[in-house]
């Protein structure tokens, strides 16, 4: 009997996506990803509001009030006013006035909510957002079921808010970076720190990807709670970790306030203000367990200047100011400011930071060598990032190499070169699969642990001793040591840029000069000229 050869069906998240691009137009994926999004956290809040709503309707007799907001709270249920439910808004869609009753709509919701106050869009009335496309995105929206217990039990919801996410991204190129890291990117860096409990820090939070991998991976280890739990109180996931956030872009604020919420995680510490976290700390007295972040690379532009006397810039006692051209090394030693004693940091950087000499940055990574600060660096491969095409890399600083048994790393660095790793999504992209993240997070916990089974892999992995990185000048770039020492591996990016836009400035110059030069002599000779008629 021949086989009957069954299509998979397509997941629902790309099957939201593809009808919502195409109603998208002519709408810019920037502005469009607030549209689209706010109105998948509403239909979400909605149809965890009705189930609550049918289940008091249905205990009336015994004295419920479906009406009353206290219900809900207790419920961890947010309460929608009757002018916001999904089903009163869908019953417009096809109206002209749907994006003032969408507007509105989140306006009524925030009065109610003050969890969610200044965080939902408002963009729906604009002039721009085309009325009948709207309606069209309403009925698209009310065709998934997102907000149920039953959908949260399988987080339909996450899954259709990060692949949005992570779409949007990619239709914005560059600037879809300012709010999004590949989600490989995230887990490897979670994977690695494994923050089991304690506080989670991201000074540059972005869409709040951390904070959901983090929670994510305490769902997936709940073997580790049971066997460390005793007979201590049973706890949600959640619980285990509290969250502080900050971030300087308030429509990615917003974005990350939403995220956070479809998860149950509080973000009351996810703070938000333009100047951001060089000039106005929001956390300054913070002391967190995990450091997780991708700061922007290489800005230039972060106010160092106006910083020079910063306390931020003692590394265990010893001054070393960052530059003010490049905020690399600010990032690195706000991370430190923020650790607690026993403390760690992983965090994404441009490969440059493993080698860069400019303006004191190399005596400041000198100085976090010496001092033992360094725990490993992971060569990432190119075209994981949305946002740049320069190459990057992850550090990883630990206070606690001086406690316990991980003394005995005290003074070595693991270097892991992972330049070869992952596959292409398409022409411009790179992910990392699962088994790429589960081979590399586990080198570094079986070198973490002094009883492990780690073992040098010639091109993969080597462990260095703080004498070797010394003779090679407290250079960090893993090819130097792991064996595959080239030329291509030591490139320094910002410096080769930063030398030829020099020299082209300097022949510019020149050139300049000698234009003036022949223009002066061209006026002597046509006034000499003059003179002998």
């Amino acid at each position: 009997m021949a086989k009957v050869k069954t299509e998979q069906e397509e997941p629902l998240e790309k099957k939201l996506w593809k009808a919502a691009d195409k109603l998208r137009k002519n709408m810019d994926a920037a502005e469009y990803k607030h549209v689209v999004l706010g109105l998948i956290f509403l239909k979400y809040i909605s149809d965890a509001f009705e189930e609550q709503y049918e289940k008091l309707v249905a205990q009336k007799a015994d004295g419920a009030d479906p009406e009353d907001k206290n219900e809900y709270l207790a419920e961890k249920v947010f309460y929608v006013p009757p002018s916001a439910r999904w089903k009163w808004l869908q019953g417009r869609a096809k109206l002209p006035t749907i994006g003032k009753d969408i507007d509105e709509a989140m306006d009524a919701i925030e009065k109610d909510n003050p969890s969610l106050r200044g965080v939902l869009p408002k963009v729906f009335a604009q002039e721009k957002l085309d009325k009948q496309n709207l309606g069209g995105l309403v009925d698209m929206v009310s065709t998934a079921t997102l907000g149920t217990k039953e959908a949260q039990s399988k987080d339909l919801l996450g899954k259709v808010f990060e692949y949005f996410l992570g779409e949007f991204a990619l239709a914005e190129g560059k600037k879809g970076g300012q709010f999004y890291t590949p989600g490989s990117v995230v887990k490897l860096l979670v994977e690695m720190l494994e923050p089991y409990e304690g506080r989670v820090f991201d000074p540059c939070c972005g869409s709040g990807g951390m904070f959901v991998q983090s929670e994510k991976f305490i769902k997936h280890h709940q073997d580790h709670y049971k066997k460390n739990n005793g007979k201590k109180l049973s706890l949600n996931p959640a619980d285990y970790i509290s969250i502080y956030g900050q971030e300087s872009n308030q429509t990615t604020w917003r974005l990350a306030k939403m995220n956070l919420s479809i998860r149950g995680i509080d973000s009351s510490n996810v703070k938000w203000n333009n100047e951001g976290s060089f000039l106005n700390d929001a956390h300054k007295d913070l002391k967190a367990d995990y450091i997780i972040a991708n700061p922007p690379f290489n800005d230039s532009d972060w106010s160092g200047e106006l910083l020079r006397d910063d306390a931020r810039w003692t590394v265990l006692g010893e001054r070393l100011i960052p530059p003010a051209g490049n905020a690399n090394y600010a990032w690195i030693q706000h991370f430190l400011y923020h650790l607690a004693p026993t403390g760690q940091a992983g965090f994404v950087l441009s490969k440059g930071s493993l080698t860069t000499n400019t303006t004191g940055e190399g005596d400041i990574r000198k100085a976090l060598i010496e001092k033992g600060l360094v725990d490993c660096i992971v060569n990432l491969p190119t075209k994981l990032f949305l946002n740049t095409q320069i190459p990057a890399c992850l550090w990883f600083l630990s206070r606690n190499k001086s406690n316990g048994d991980f003394r005995k790393r005290e003074n070595e660095i693991l270097f892991i070169d992972a330049r070869n790793m992952g596959f292409l999504i398409n022409r411009k992209n790179r992910d990392l699969s699962d088994d790429d993240i589960a081979l590399i997070a586990g080198t570094y916990h079986n070198w973490r642990n002094p009883y492990g089974n780690y073992t040098d892999v010639a091109g993969f992995c080597k462990v260095a001793s703080i004498e070797e990185v010394r003779k090679l000048n407290y250079v960090l770039t893993p090819g130097r040591y792991v064996g595959l020492a080239d030329e291509e591996d030591d490139f320094n990016f910002e410096e080769r840029f930063t030398a030829l836009k020099t020299e082209l400035e300097k022949q510019i110059a020149e050139e300049t000069a000698l234009n003036e030069q022949i223009k002066i002599n061209l006026a002597k000779i046509k006034i000499g000229e003059k003179e002998m008629v």
